[in-house]
Parts: C-alpha cells; structure tokens; sequence
C-alpha cells in the first residue's frame, strides 16, 4: 500500500547573495567552489555519502540524486497559477556544484526515514533489491524521479503494458544509467513495478504543483577557477568576448568526465545551462528550431514523436540519468566523431546558430566540422540553437553498434533520412533522396555523399540497394581500435543498408 513520503517538502527559499543549494528542504551555503568541484563531492564533503562515486563519468549511476525542475511539458498549473515542478535525477559526479545554486536537491538520505521509508526504499527493500548497498542510493533516486512522473500512469485493466514498462506504467529506461554490481537486476525490477501512485499529503508530489526555483546568476571563485552562470544571453557573449578561453557548461555531461578522469582544470567556466534565450523549442511550418540547452528529455518530450528520427535516437543516448542534462549544444560543441547525435542532425540536414556579440549567422551541419574536435565556430562564439527544415523524409532509421544495449560509446552509428517515389513498398518505389549520416568512422561525423548518390534513382529493393551498401562500407576512414577493427566497422556499415530496406519493406508487406 503506498504510503506518503515523509520528507521534508523542499520550501525553503534559498537567501539572496551568497551561493547556496536548498538540500533535503535545508538551505546549506556553498562556499568558494568555484569552477571545480562536483556536486558529488559537495555532498559528501557536507556529510550526505550516501551517493557515491562508482565510475566518474556518468556510466553506473551510483551518485544519482534528484533535482527539481520546471515541468515545461506539463499544462498542469498550481493552485498558486504557478507552473508545475518535476523531480529529475542527474549524476552528481558530472555536474558542478556551483551550477546548483538557488536549486532544490533531493537525496536518499531525504526520502525517508529509517522508521518511516519513502514507499521507493520500502519496496526495494521488501523485494531483496539491496545486497552490498553501495549502488542502492543511486538507484533508489532514479526510481523515485520516475515513481513521481506526472505522465506515469498504470495500464488499462487487460491491456498489455508498453515493450519494459510495468503494469504500473514505470519505464525501466528510468534505470538504464544505474548499474548493479551484484544483486542483480530482477529484484530491482520488482520493486520498481510493484510501486503504486504517490497518494495526496506525499511531500515531494505536493512540492511538483508549485514552481521550482528559477535560476540565479552565480558567481564563486577558488584556487583552481571561477564558475559563472551570466543572467541573460548578451552577458554570456560579453563574458566570452573578454574570455574567448573560457570553459562554456551545457549539461556538463562532457565537462565532468574531462574533470573527473583528465583533471581538466580551466580559468573560467560560464554556465549556459539555464539561459532562458537557449531553451526554447519552436515549430513553424519551415522547421523546428531547438534550443541549445534544452535538455535531451526536454526535446524528446516536448516534441513528442513529431521528428521521427530524433525518437529512434532518443532512447538509444547514453541513458536517462544522462540525457536528462546533456544538450545539442553541448554535444555539438565538443564535436565528437562518436557524438550520437550528430549522426541523426546530419541526415536531417540540420543547421547550428552560432551567435557572438558580433552578430548571429547559421552554419549548415555539414560544414560545421573541420578536423577531430574541431569546428568553425570561434572561441567568441556559442551554439544558440539548431534548426531542423521541414518536410522530413518519411523513411527514417537510426542504427547504433555498441558492445551494450544502452548507455554505451558506439563503435559505429548510422542516421537515414530517405524519400521514396511512392509509399509502396514494391518494386515501383524509387529513391528520391537521401540524406546518411556517420559516426565513428572519421575524424569528424559526416555525410555518406557516394552512398547518397548510389541511392538515388535506384528502385528500393534489396537488389537496388546492394551496390549502395557496397559503397556505404568504403565511407569514411575507420580504425583499429579498443572498441572495434576497421574491418568490422566496414561490415556494419554495409549490413545497416541492408538491414534497413529488408525491415522496411517487411514492415510494408504485412501492413
């Protein structure tokens, strides 16, 4: 039987001047981190070691915690006319603590009691979820984000629950960024699918119908480097004009791995998380133009299935842990080979907004990348946001190799976006267009412009393909590495196209 949490509703409102974080509804001062160190560690440092640091860079979710967050997909509007408010879980080992301050976290040791247990830590516990503990915390606070969803419902009375969601509706994809190094996952999933709805008079689901705290402008000084979070857009492009060698922070996804395992340490960080003027999401009847730093949830959630290649990609990045922080704009700007979404926004034939004091001027995908890691935006300048043109192409997939399912580096990604000539799916049908994107085959991400070209005009058969798929294996300049041989990158190269048409053209058969 669900019981209400017996947390302490997190309302303290957070004092002006001083940086600080409201924790388990207590304001606790920050202090002079400055740019370096994680929440992980302020946490620890303040007594709170119930997370722990497991791997370092956002892959076991031992270190998870909760913070709350505007509902921006919620039409839901408290009794106060406020917006709605989410618990989101985020690892703590990635995330800076300065970048927390006037925020709310939540974490185990604030879910309950041990005489009166959150209903996530009794059910855990009654179903032999917890062995040596050490994951248990982290685990637990995902488990709870996902138990106070505002769109989480049970499945209809006979009606079969969506492919790894509950009876319960709980989306184990909730837990796909939380590794069990010994227990075992059967009874963690138990657990999770055993949980009911939060009843009235629970704290934290009261505290989601009012706002969550807006985000302050900080600034925090150490030894080791400032953090600044500007408080509008103009200020950001004035800090990187006068420090065009600053650190910029979107979900900081990238930045904690770099601090935590390469010992990165830079003058200046400026957050640009939380910049009203990047987190907008807008359609037209031209394009969508998405925010830089709207998180991967956010976009996957507002958008709702309307960019279909985007949806593909979406449960296939890193993990929810993770993509509930990390951005296009912060995935862009590292401009990885291996970046999942680059890939996917190439074969959308995608566009970035770079902005400066300067000026604003868009760049296409295509041209954005000029060597590993590299690209032609300036060190002025930041990624504003990213345009996605319509119509889109109606055949669509994304194909990730990886040695994991989920929350794992590829070895290899493809992105589709194809028109045919005719929705049929029979001999008739002829490639019009195509646009292929690569990933962990070169220096940079790019378009497979022979394969295209192989491609269209083509009747859409496996016999058509198969010349296409040959030249689909030549793309690029794979390698040897720790991850995959040049030769096996090729083979999965070729195989995707294949793959691809012989899916598509089952899938229209037995329609």
């Amino acid at each position: 039987m669900a019981v209400p949490s017996t947390a302490v509703p997190s309302v303290v409102e957070p004092t002006a001047g001083a940086p600080s974080v409201v924790v388990n509804g207590r304001e606790r001062a920050l202090g002079e981190v400055g740019g370096h160190v994680t929440l992980l560690d302020w946490l620890r440092a303040e007594g709170l070691t119930g997370s722990k640091e497991g791997c370092a860079e956002g892959e076991c979710g031992a270190c998870a915690v909760m913070v709350l967050r505007p509902d921006e997909t919620s039409s839901t509007a408290g009794a106060d006319g406020a917006t709605a408010s989410t618990w989101v879980s985020v690892n703590a080992c990635l995330a800076p603590a300065a970048a927390l301050d006037g925020q709310e976290v939540l974490t185990a040791e604030g879910l309950g009691r041990p005489d009166a247990l959150h209903p996530v830590q009794r059910e855990m516990a009654d179903r032999g979820g917890s062995q040596c503990g050490y994951c248990t915390p982290g685990f637990v606070c995902s488990m709870a984000a996902e138990y106070y969803r505002g769109d989480r419902s049970p499945a209809a009375d006979g009606q079969e629950p969506a492919h790894e969601h509950g009876p319960n509706g709980f989306d184990l994809h909730a837990l796909s960024g939380n590794l069990c190094r010994c227990t075992g996952y059967r009874p963690i999933r138990d657990a999770a699918y055993a949980l009911g709805t939060p009843v009235d008079g629970d704290a934290l689901l009261t505290r989601t119908r009012t706002a969550a705290p807006a985000a302050r402008p900080t600034r925090t000084s150490s030894p080791q480097g400032s953090f600044v979070r500007p408080g509008t857009l103009v200020e950001a492009l004035g800090l990187l004009a006068e420090h065009p060698d600053a650190t910029l922070l979107g979900g900081s996804t990238d930045w904690g791995v770099e601090l935590n395992l390469r010992h990165s340490r830079t003058g200046l960080t400026v957050a640009l998380d939380r910049l009203p003027e990047l987190r907008s999401l807008v359609e037209t009847d031209e394009a969508f133009e998405i925010g830089a730093s709207l998180t991967l949830t956010e976009v996957e959630r507002r958008l709702d299935g309307r960019v279909p290649l985007l949806a593909e990609l979406f449960p296939q990045f890193a993990s929810r842990l993770i993509r509930n922080a990390a951005t296009f704009g912060g995935n862009l700007g590292t401009a990885s080979p291996i970046g999942d979404s680059m890939p996917v926004l190439l074969a959308l034939d995608a566009q970035v907004v770079l902005a400066s004091r300067r000026c604003e001027h868009r760049v296409a995908l295509a041209d954005y990348f000029t060597g590993y890691r590299a690209s032609v935006r300036r060190p002025d300048e930041l990624i504003k946001s990213v345009i996605i043109p319509k119509p889109l192409a109606p055949l669509v997939a994304f194909h990730k190799i990886a040695k994991r399912r989920f929350d794992d580096i590829s070895s290899v990604s493809v992105a589709f976006a194809l028109t045919l000539d005719s929705p049929s799916t029979g001999s008739g049908s002829v490639v019009t267009q195509a646009r292929i994107g690569l990933g962990g085959v070169a220096a940079t991400p790019v378009r497979a412009r022979t394969t295209e070209d192989a491609l269209v005009g083509r009747p859409w058969t496996p016999e058509g393909a198969a010349e296409a798929a040959a030249a689909l294996g030549s793309e690029g300049t794979p390698l040897d590495d720790h991850r995959a041989s040049a030769r096996y990158r090729r083979a999965m190269l070729r195989q995707s196209l294949l793959k691809l048409v012989s899916e598509q053209q089952t899938d229209g058969a037995s329609r």
